[in-house]
């Protein structure tokens, strides 16, 4: 039943992390928002996924991780419940902030329970709890492309539905004792938070969002730009890039059984810097599927796999030490988000040459994650 709250709660983040690249075009034509709106907007979901993350974890490590998701998952649904009638970009920007506080308590909470439960194989856990924020986040796109012909309100009011349903779900599930002291520790947590090594994994985390959530966010409206029809695009996030994240958890999972976490961190690394480049440079949509299922698979592994191994080298408050990381992890999404969205402009056509920091970054989680390998050996 763990397992399944926990799954349950990642599907839900899946499905909220790809509510904003699916109905960005609709909202921007709506309203008539221009690429650096766009990029506000997405700064905003960051700076409330940040907030959360990092305020999160005290919460976590005193009253255990079913405060933290029914707390995330109730932020969730009001957010989806009331974006439909919204008036115009500041209020959109609002609740995706209020959708940002909540995706991110909910995404540590369920990592936190998740590594709480999973004993030595932390990271073939979590790969696999992960592989359902891949369904979520395959399900969004698809849903909105192919039964609600694009009806974002639609789609808003069945997401909050279903929020409502692992709400329930967490909140009659019995879960673990709090992994901290009876009250938060300051000192303790200075301990936790003042290791080299921790920062690190946050840097790493940095980038990996930069270039996971920027294919989430920007990648419609870039193949849009580039001739493809709206709903051709929404089918290749989702049966291309959400499904690759999906099958390539799915397969890392018994390798890092064998393999150590931060030698399949690396690898992923070298071949994401590869596939993000290539998928950027075709305007066809066969090979632009192909490729942006590939980038999918080379990414699948980094985010639950870099968790898991905070969470090893954290075993004390680990629900903080985790936040922390995941925090880390939101900002590369606010800096990417805004120098996007500056990049591009008024102009859409722009985004191509905007969304090159995506492989950039990359390249530099290869030298990070060698600056991490060599601090675990």
């Amino acid at each position: 039943m763990l397992i399944f709250a926990a799954i349950l709660a990642i599907f839900v983040y899946g499905m909220i992390a790809a509510m904003l690249g699916t109905i960005l075009p609709d909202l921007s034509d709506r309203f008539h928002l221009t690429p650096t709106q766009n990029g506000t907007i997405a700064f905003a979901q960051a700076v409330g996924l940040m907030i959360a993350s990092l305020a999160v974890g005290p919460l976590l490590d005193t009253q255990g991780d079913k405060a933290g998701l029914v707390l995330g998952l109730a932020l969730i649904a009001i957010a989806l419940f009331s974006l439909p009638k919204s008036k115009g970009f500041h209020s959109i920007v609002f609740l995706l902030f209020l959708l940002g506080v909540g995706g991110g308590i909910v995404v540590t909470g369920a990592n936190a329970l998740a590594n709480s439960i999973s004993g030595a194989h932390s990271a073939t856990a979590l790969n696999l709890v992960n592989l359902f924020f891949g369904l979520g986040g395959l399900a969004t796109p698809f849903i909105s492309a192919n039964l609600f012909d694009r009806n974002w309100v639609r789609l808003c009011y069945i997401v909050a539905g279903l929020t409502i349903v692992a709400l329930i779900v967490q909140a009659v599930t019995s879960m673990p004792a709090p992994s901290g002291a009876a009250s938060f520790i300051l000192a303790d947590a200075g301990s936790v938070l003042g290791r080299p090594l921790l920062f690190m994994l946050g840097f790493f985390l940095f980038l990996y969002v930069s270039c996971e959530v920027g294919v989430w966010n920007w990648l419609p409206r870039h193949l849009i730009a580039q001739g493809i029809p709206e709903s051709r695009a929404l089918n290749i996030l989702s049966l291309g890039f959400a499904l690759g994240l999906l099958i390539g958890r799915a397969v890392v999972s018994p390798i890092l059984i064998r393999v150590p976490a931060v030698d399949v961190t690396l690898a992923a690394s070298i071949a994401m810097a590869v596939t993000t480049f290539l998928m950027l440079r075709t305007c066809k949509p066969t090979v632009a599927f192909v490729l942006v299922f590939i980038a999918g698979l080379t990414m699948a592994p980094v985010f639950p796999t870099t968790l898991a191994i905070v969470g090893n080298t954290f075993p004390r408050m680990s629900g903080t030490a985790i936040g922390f990381a995941i925090t880390c992890g939101w900002a590369g999404l606010a800096v990417s988000s805004r120098i996007i969205g500056a990049i591009a402009g008024g102009d859409p056509l722009r985004l191509k040459k905007a969304l090159l920091l995506i492989p950039a970054s990359a390249v530099l989680m290869v030298g990070v994650n060698l600056a991490i390998w060599a601090k675990l050996r």
